[in-house]
């Protein structure tokens, strides 16, 4: 099993590459938000209570979000890997998802880190904006408080999966191609390490 972590900030390419990754690997693709919402449509006892929070205006504690995921992971014992997308955001979920997919015998294989300027994040999420109709795209000062938020929270995610030599900084500038086409030098690298 290929167990995939890609990040990078709002605007890097993230959502377009994991597309691709998932039509060319046949991995899950997992992101907390699509879980969340998933959930809460179902009116599962994890999505019931997340509900309960969300609607406070709070962040849906660790151990709703590592429930989710594990209900996720068992629900797909056949596939090829998981694409985590969103997740981990910070060290204790990082500690807590090696700890389940431990339990499986299926590790992270390697964390994708898409790696883009500030000035070009800026620059794509406001052209996003003009089409999207997503209002925290259209204002500059609000789109760097994003991508300097992100930094501050995930940093520590990297140093953790640094510390297993599993980070891969990969240029997110260029063609989607050039960008897939790296991405994809990476994870063969990682499949035939683990084989």
């Amino acid at each position: 099993m290929f167990n995939l972590i890609l990040f990078g900030p709002p605007g890097s390419g993230k959502g377009t590459q994991s597309e691709k990754l998932i039509d060319r690997y046949g991995l899950k693709h997992l992101s907390t938000g699509d879980l969340l919402r998933s959930e809460i449509a179902r009116q599962s006892a994890l999505g019931l209570e997340a509900k309960k929070v969300m609607d406070k205006g709070q962040l849906v504690p660790d151990e709703v979000v590592i429930g989710m995921i594990s209900s996720a992971l068992d629900q797909n014992p056949d596939v090829n890997g998981f694409l985590f997308d969103g997740f981990p955001r910070t060290s204790a979920q990082a500690e807590a998802l090696d700890k389940l997919l431990e339990h499986r015998q299926a590790p992270i294989s390697v964390m994708i880190a898409l790696d883009v300027s500030e000035e070009e994040l800026v620059k794509r999420l406001m052209k996003r904006g003009e089409t999207s109709g997503r209002s925290d795209d259209t204002n500059e000062q609000v789109i760097r408080s994003r991508i300097t938020e992100y930094h501050n929270k995930t940093a520590a995610v990297a140093d953790h999966y640094q510390k297993f030599d599993k980070v891969k900084m990969i240029a997110g500038e260029g063609s989607i191609e050039e960008i897939f086409a790296c991405i994809c030098i990476e994870i063969d690298l990682r499949k035939l390490q683990q084989t």
